[in-house]
C-alpha cells in the first residue's frame, strides 16, 4: 500500500512524531494490515486486531509520522500502562506495539524516529525499561532494535496463539 514513489518521501529529519487523530485511523489500519498481513509478517487471523486502530488508541498513546501533506507515513502504539503491552511485567516497564512504516518510506529513518520517540516518552513518564515482542520474521525491525541498544530477553519470549512464537527485546532507559 505505498502512497508515494520512493524518491519523493521526505527524510525523517524533516518530520516529527505527533499524536494520531481519529481521521488518521483508516490510513493507519490500511497501512498496518498491508505491511503485516500482506507482507507475510503476520497471519490473516491477526488482521482484525491490526485494523482496530480506535481500540488501540483507547489503550495506548497512538503516534504517527505524517508527510507535509498530512499523509500517514508510519505509526506505533506506545503503552505506558495497562495490559495492552502484553510483555510488560511491572509498572517500571513500557512497551510499544504495531510499529509500521509505509514501504515507500522505509529506510529513511521513520521507524527509528518512532522508536526513539517512544523511548523518550517512556523515560519522561518515569519508566525504567522498554520491552517489545516481535515475530522472528521481522528481521529489519530486529536490526533497528539492536542498533538502538535493545537486547534479547529470551526468558520472556511467548506465544499468543499456537504456532506463533514471539521474541522479546528490552532496553534500559
Amino acid at each position: 500500500m505505498s502512497t508515494y514513489p520512493a524518491d519523493v518521501v521526505p527524510p525523517a529529519s524533516s518530520l516529527s512524531v505527533q499524536p494520531a487523530r481519529p481521521e488518521d485511523f483508516a490510513a493507519i489500519a490500511e497501512l498496518t494490515v498491508a505491511v503485516y498481513v500482506d507482507g507475510g509478517l503476520a497471519s490473516p487471523d491477526y488482521a482484525s486486531e491490526l485494523a482496530d486502530v480506535a481500540g488501540r488508541a483507547s489503550r495506548a498513546d497512538l503516534l504517527v509520522v505524517r508527510d507535509p501533506a498530512g499523509r500517514v507515513l508510519g505509526s506505533v502504539a506506545l503503552v505506558l500502562q495497562g495490559d495492552f503491552g502484553n510483555v510488560t511485567a511491572s509498572d517500571d516497564e513500557a512497551a510499544f506495539r504495531m510499529l509500521v512504516v509505509d514501504p515507500a518510506a522505509q529506510g529513511r529513518g521513520i521507524g527509528e524516529l518512532l522508536v526513539v520517540t517512544c523511548l523518550d516518552r517512556a523515560r519522561a513518564a518515569g519508566k525504567r525499561r522498554m520491552v517489545l515482542s516481535t515475530d522472528p520474521l521481522m528481521t529489519a525491525a530486529h536490526r533497528l532494535y539492536r542498533r538502538l541498544g535493545f537486547t534479547r530477553l529470551p526468558e520472556r519470549d511467548w506465544s499468543p496463539v499456537p504456532g506463533t512464537d514471539l521474541l522479546v527485546y528490552s532496553r534500559e532507559l
